[in-house]
Formats: C-alpha cells, sequence, structure tokens
C-alpha cells in the first residue's frame, strides 16, 4: 500500500506510525527507506493520543456499518454521511 501512494502522490518528506507490526515489517520499513522517507514511530503508550478518533471509528463500524449490506458506494456514502450527522 504504502507504494501505490507513494508513485500516485509522491514520497512524504517523514512517516509517522504507531509500532504496529505492519508498520515495523521489513517491508514497509524498507519500502519507505529505499523512497528517502524518514521513518517515525511513536513510543509506547502514545495509543492514548488516538483513543478518541479510535472509538469513534469502532462505533462508527459497530452501529452502522456492520448492521448493512449496502449494494453501491453512493448507498453506504449515504448512510455513513447520514450517521456521522447524527
Amino acid at each position: 500500500m504504502a507504494g501505490q501512494a507513494i508513485h500516485k502522490f509522491g514520497p512524504p518528506e517523514i512517516m509517522n506510525t504507531d509500532q504496529g507490526s505492519q508498520f515495523t515489517s521489513f517491508a514497509w520499513t524498507d519500502r519507505l527507506r529505499r523512497s528517502g522517507v524518514r521513518i517515525s514511530m511513536d513510543g509506547k503508550g502514545r495509543f492514548l493520543d488516538n483513543i478518541f478518533i479510535e472509538r469513534l471509528w469502532r462505533t462508527l463500524k459497530y452501529e452502522c456499518v456492520y448492521l448493512h449490506a449496502w449494494e453501491t458506494g453512493s448507498e453506504t456514502k449515504a448512510a455513513i454521511r447520514k450517521w456521522m450527522t447524527f
């Protein structure tokens, strides 16, 4: 995925992530390094900085997304917009 984004938009100067396994894997870090991207990782316990947005996404998934089987992207977008407005 990093490769697609870098190809489409160009490399960022720096990539800041948490220390999840997907961000510490050789495939991820090697791709960033080969693209000249500096890597910054939050220290342990920094997840608290994201807790509110993580809770929002969890609530959206359980109260809206997982309860429906929309047929199209536009239906999905409209339903999520309605939920967010609520």
